[in-house]
């Protein structure tokens, strides 16, 4: 299934206006409600944007240096033509909605050889160049800066240069504390929460041939900042490089469009439930997409590979026998796959021989007949170093790869990651990439790219905190994909944790856990937890492996940014529901409606925290009962709590 845009050129709202001149000049672009409003100013060129009549924030200094000229900046533009559109949007591997309804206006700002393109739609402002200039290009700089009005903090993944695996825990200050502290990076995307629940998420869309936007405080707001373009690397280890910059950001084609930079405007609720990102990405390069599956993974390296139940009798390990035993718990619970991690390999440089106590296509074949695909891990290095690998895998009967360590956003390592899905999907293999930059379309435009890491996950143990995880609807899942690896069995609040590999333990409740199959979104969500605790805990898994990994519809029914939030998903005729809650007070409790519901009665079955949860977070409670449109749904979230349910 393609995604299908129909466009429809509407009313122009206004004529082509000629500038003379340097004076600046006013135009102003509205949002097909009229909820957003844009006014232009030119010399330099910038916006400011408002929100039935509030100013939220403005662009300043837009501008490019391209082959050492200036493009936009205090160059008047020629003229202007705005036109409305209308979109129709189906996802290959729909995260949020299986269809997208979608309506902009759209300005272009022409300046003779390039142009500036806006599109303003209810919820966000979006910009980006388009140029033809003859022959390749040197792009030195990529210029705005972003200024809020007072009273937004920014809620941030720092780093304190561009070598990073975009894994940190968000920061919180106001813009003058940002400028004020150690200055350090924020990744994309970032949130800025102000008064009256007023939300900007500034993100990015369709990074092709370039490099990845980072932020970097100023005294006046935030400015966009680069990784310059390597000119040589060269590996060090098996995962890692030393690279050579150049004095350019990118050397690209001169006739193209550049990446959309946009901010989405709205409330906590409109934040979870916006597709920004896809709504200016590319359609899918593939035309048969019927072989890509997306599914739950069984994942072996959380819990360090150790099945310990009674039906143990094997030594357990990187070996055919733990790996057919996850296949077989896999199968039992209808989990689509296994993921073979670090470790089933004799050498990670080598992507062709596994340990001799593996048995790898016997190993295959034996998850096949079980109807289980396998998931192979790779460093990236030795990817880039084994391009036959994909076609290999192909023929052993292996369902995709998951490729890791990247760290790196410059234009070369956005190219690499283009090259592997591609290349992947011409042997109709799947690909989750984990240190990894954050989403921006790509996995709309091969949509066997199921997953991206970029997020402080699970894996990361005692410093993967409620608080912190609360954030991600609101920042990371809000642009895409996100392999988080749920499901952790052995719960714990924050103040109570204790826990390693291979007893690992997930801080917050049961329901905490068990709610993020339903509140985060990945299209190749893990089981990150021994099968032996899954069976220990039949009720749990067999909750979380009825959950889908795709949605034809989301709703959230309550939320404040990085406190908690409620979604309530559908899949065909039923209905997810999924809550989860920080720490800041001891319980929380909604009444929400479930008028979304169809007619007639339903069956709810929920889990939801115990009264003891706040002190032995593996405490729940379930429930089951009828519900209807006009029933009213009671809910309690203890501290770091959750509430799962599905109806039906």
């Amino acid at each position: 299934m393609n995604i299908m845009k129909n466009l429809t050129a509407a009313a122009i709202l206004f004529a082509v206006t000629s500038l003379v001149g340097h004076a600046a000049q006013v135009k102003e672009i509205v949002s097909p409600n009229g909820t957003l409003h844009v006014q232009l100013q030119q010399s330099p060129l910038g916006w400011t944007v408002t929100k039935n009549g509030t100013t939220l924030y403005t662009i300043k200094g837009v501008n490019m240096l391209i082959n050492g000229k200036n493009y936009a900046g205090t160059t008047p533009f020629k003229s202007v033509k705005t036109t409305s559109a209308k979109e129709t949007i189906k996802p290959v591997v729909p995260i949020k909605f299986s269809t997208v309804e979608s309506s902009y206006t759209q300005a272009t700002l022409s300046y003779g050889n390039y142009a500036v393109e806006m599109r303003v739609m209810d919820n966000a402002v979006a910009y980006r160049f388009v140029t033809k200039i003859k022959g390749n290009v040197e792009v030195q700089e990529d210029n705005f800066t972003f200024v809020p009005t007072e009273g937004y903090v920014a809620h941030r993944q720092t780093t304190g240069n561009f070598n990073t695996s975009y894994e940190e825990s968000y920061r919180h200050e106001t813009l003058e504390q940002w400028n004020q502290s150690d200055r350090k990076l924020s990744t994309i995307p970032c949130l800025l929460s102000g008064p009256n629940d007023s939300q900007l998420l500034m993100g990015e869309a369709d990074v092709d041939d370039y490099p990845r936007l980072f932020l970097q405080p100023t005294a006046e707001g935030i400015e966009a900042t680069y990784p310059k373009a390597p000119i040589k690397w060269e590996p060090r280890g098996d995962r890692s490089e030393t690279i050579t910059e150049g004095n350019f950001i990118a050397k690209t084609a001169g006739t193209r469009s550049f990446p959309w930079r946009y901010v989405a405007c709205t409330d906590s609720k409109g934040i979870v439930e916006q597709t920004v990102t896809l709504q200016l990405s590319r359609k899918p390069a593939l035309t048969d997409t019927s072989w890509i599956k997306p599914g739950q993974v069984s994942w072996e390296w959380w819990n360090g590979a150790a099945p310990f139940g009674p039906d143990v009798d094997f030594v357990s390990g990187c070996n055919y026998e733990t790996y057919a035993y996850f296949a077989d718990f896999a199968a039992k619970y209808g989990v689509e796959y296994i993921l073979l991690d670090e470790g089933w390999a004799k050498d990670t440089r080598d992507p062709y021989t596994a340990n001799d106590d593996m048995r790898l296509k016997e190993l295959i074949q034996y998850c096949k007949s079980k109807g289980v695909g396998v998931i192979i891990w790779l460093p990236w290095l030795t990817v880039e170093k084994n391009w036959d690998l994909f076609k290999t895998y192909a023929e052993w009967g292996v369902a995709g790869v998951k490729i890791d360590f990247m760290d790196h956003a410059d234009q070369w390592m956005v190219n690499f990651y283009k090259r592997v899905v591609s290349e992947a999907a011409k042997y109709k293999l799947l690909v989750d990439l984990h240190g990894s930059f954050t989403p921006t379309g790509l996995e709309y435009e091969y949509p066997n790219f199921l997953s991206y890491e970029g997020i402080r996950g699970l894996e990361q143990m005692g410093s993967c905190r409620p608080e912190n995880t609360t954030y991600l609807p609101f920042i990371r899942n809000a642009v895409g994909p996100a392999d988080f690896t749920p499901g952790g069995m052995n719960n714990m609040q924050p103040d109570r944790y204790h826990a390693s590999r291979p007893n690992s333990g997930a801080m917050g409740t049961r329901c905490f856990q068990m709610a993020l199959y339903v509140v985060l979104e990945s299209g190749i969500q893990m089981l990150a937890d021994n099968p032996t605790r899954y069976y220990q805990n039949d009720d749990c898994t067999r909750y979380i492996a009825s959950v889908p990994t795709t949605w034809d519809e989301t709703r959230c029914l309550a939320a404040e940014a990085g406190k908690y939030v409620i979604t309530a998903k559908r899949k065909g005729n039923k209905w997810f529901i999924g809550g989860i809650c920080n720490g800041d007070e001891d319980s929380r409790t909604f009444s929400l409606k479930l008028d979304f519901l169809g007619a007639g009665n339903h069956t709810l079955t929920a889990y939801k925290d115990g009264v003891n949860a706040n002190w032995q977070a593996m405490h729940y409670n379930k429930e089951q009962r009828q519900v209807s449109a006009t029933s009213t749904l009671d809910i309690k979230m203890m501290k770091n709590g959750g509430y799962a349910a599905v109806i039906e």
